[in-house]
């Protein structure tokens, strides 16, 4: 996954992991499917109806503040996001993105120049994101990240490093890494 292209679905500061996957789900729901239904149903109810494949969330300030479960990570991944574009993430958001294989960037500039609605393009290898509005730059990815973001996922990608034969459905969006 290098190029990342879709449909903008944009939102505010502060967008916290109990919107991006309610709380009430978090213990009884690990079907990636069942879980990609849910995603930011408390904040947006026609995002998960909606969400095409490649689509990109824009955030503002401190995307996926609150408690640190993964599934609000995942849940955007087997929705099909294909990257979260923001002002600032949680720390933990970040990390737990880029464990499920999730793109994140942070772009300030390009978050107030982004419409609701547009199609983007990422570039994950050069760092530039094309919107309407132009081109914006931002730090090129480390290539360990690429590589995580490439098999899918920090298992599957430990598992390629390691020579090991991936698990049935890994690094696809339909395994259960949620539910390890």
């Amino acid at each position: 996954m290098k190029l990342v292209r879709g449909r903008v679905w944009k939102y505010g500061d502060d967008v916290n992991t109990d919107v991006i996957f309610p709380g009430k789900y978090t213990y009884t729901v690990t079907d990636p499917v069942e879980m990609a239904s849910h995603a930011m149903e408390d904040l947006d109810p026609e995002f998960a109806k909606s969400v095409q494949p490649g689509d990109v969330v824009v955030a503002g300030r401190n995307f996926g503040c609150g408690s640190s479960r993964e599934q609000a990570a995942f849940c955007l991944k087997y929705a099909g996001v294909g990257a979260v574009v923001a002002k600032s993430f949680s720390r933990i958001y970040f990390r737990n993105a880029i464990n499920a294989g999730l793109p994140v960037i942070q772009a300030p500039e390009a978050v107030e120049a982004i419409e609701a609605g547009e199609t983007v393009e990422i570039d994950l290898e050069r760092g530039e994101l094309r919107c309407k509005a132009g081109r914006f730059s931002f730090p090129r990815l480390p290539e360990a990240v690429l590589g995580i973001f490439a098999a899918g996922g920090l298992i599957p990608y430990t598992r390629q490093r390691l020579g090991l034969a991936p698990r049935e459905g890994e690094g696809t969006g339909t395994s259960g890494e949620s539910s390890r």
